[in-house]
């Protein structure tokens, strides 16, 4: 079994030093940053397999450096903070985060969201089952790790290219967002469902619509993927 690499990000080293013991207790690796500058160039130099990140920190806060890590990784980021408001949580869950946990906190239960998320995150996608697909401007293809429109690559985080194809796979039908984490995140995963909405918005922005192809709300419903002939 490979080791996993946990990233701890707080001003804090009372508490960097706390969350260490807890994790090298479960055997997981463990690594500290004490702010968001120096947590982006760590994330670029190493593989981590999650993140666990503070809101409030100087010169570069959680909710920064979360937007930061989102425009290019998809790894999994627990935000810890003592910010325990209910648009404090939904701020991190729309921004990014895939669960939000406040200080202080029962160990265990950090422990426990963390296997979670490493459980759905632990099985790498079997990407040669995948047939490429291409609809007018659109071109995805989940074996290459790649997004065409218009001709031009677009840069996408795997989690967004997951779900855009298993959309785009099934032209026309409507999926709850409960449905959507099951097939695209797994069905183990116990994070927000406003995840599925984060991710929609994202590809939204970068794809925008065409005249052949729309990602489209079903309101009170979920999502789908039309296509116009």
């Amino acid at each position: 079994m490979s080791e996993i690499k946990i990233l701890t990000v707080d001003d804090d080293d009372n508490i960097c030093q706390l969350l260490k013991l807890y994790l090298v207790k479960e055997g997981y690796s463990t690594y500290i940053c004490h702010d968001g500058t120096e947590a982006l160039k760590k994330i670029h130099e190493e593989k981590f397999d999650l993140v666990l990140l503070d809101i409030m920190m100087p010169n570069m806060d959680g909710y920064e450096t979360l937007s930061a890590i989102r425009k290019f990784s998809d790894i999994p980021v627990i935000l810890v903070s003592a910010k325990g408001e209910p648009m404090d949580k939904i701020g991190g869950l729309d921004i990014g985060a895939d669960d939000y946990v406040t200080k202080p906190f029962e160990p265990q239960e950090l422990i426990s969201r963390i296997r979670a998320i490493l459980r759905r995150t632990a099985t790498p996608i079997k990407t040669e089952e995948f047939k490429d697909i291409t609809v007018g401007n659109l071109f995805i293809s989940l074996t290459n790790c790649t997004i065409k429109l218009d001709d031009k690559k677009v840069e996408m985080p795997p989690k967004e290219m997951e779900l855009l194809y298993f959309l785009a796979s099934h032209p026309a039908k409507v999926y709850s967002r409960e449905q959507l984490l099951s097939y695209v995140w797994g069905a183990d995963y116990k994070g927000d469902s406003r995840t599925v909405d984060v991710h929609i918005k994202r590809i939204r922005e970068k794809l925008g619509e065409s005249e052949k192809w729309k990602l489209e709300t079903v309101w009170r419903v979920g999502y789908k993927f039309e296509v116009n002939s």
